[in-house]
């Protein structure tokens, strides 16, 4: 099976008129062999999509209403579950706190995953 790719078009927005096509591009189905992160990935944005600064908070993983895991976000609102691979199978609950221990945000992580977002 092969995917196809096509590049955007480029247009003038004041008249509206394609300035530049590219021709689709096909992928090979051996090109696209699993997930791009190999362990579970959150991000925590904004709602313009910019990461908060997150130095010293940190997330838990939950399934059952049982800690899974737990670890630190990096400054640039980013953390990773090292013990958790992805494509995930279960359902988490992700729990988002600050360097104080207060609870920000609550959030579910479906299956079939390799990275979440966490908007606002």
């Amino acid at each position: 099976m092969a995917i196809s790719r096509v590049r955007p078009k480029y247009y003038l927005p004041s008249s509206g008129k394609v300035i530049r096509t590219t021709v689709p591009k096909t992928l090979n189905e051996t090109t696209l062999t699993g997930p791009t992160f190999n362990r579970l990935s959150v991000v925590w944005v904004a709602q313009n999509g910019v990461p908060f600064l997150t130095t010293g908070f940190f997330a838990r993983l939950f399934r059952n209403n049982q800690v899974v895991s737990t670890a630190f976000f990096d400054s640039f609102g980013v953390v990773r579950f090292d013990n958790i691979t992805t494509l995930t199978n279960v359902t988490y609950t992700i729990r988002t706190y600050n360097s104080n221990g207060v609870l920000f945000r609550t959030r579910t992580i479906p299956s079939g995953v390799q990275t979440y977002a966490i908007i606002g």
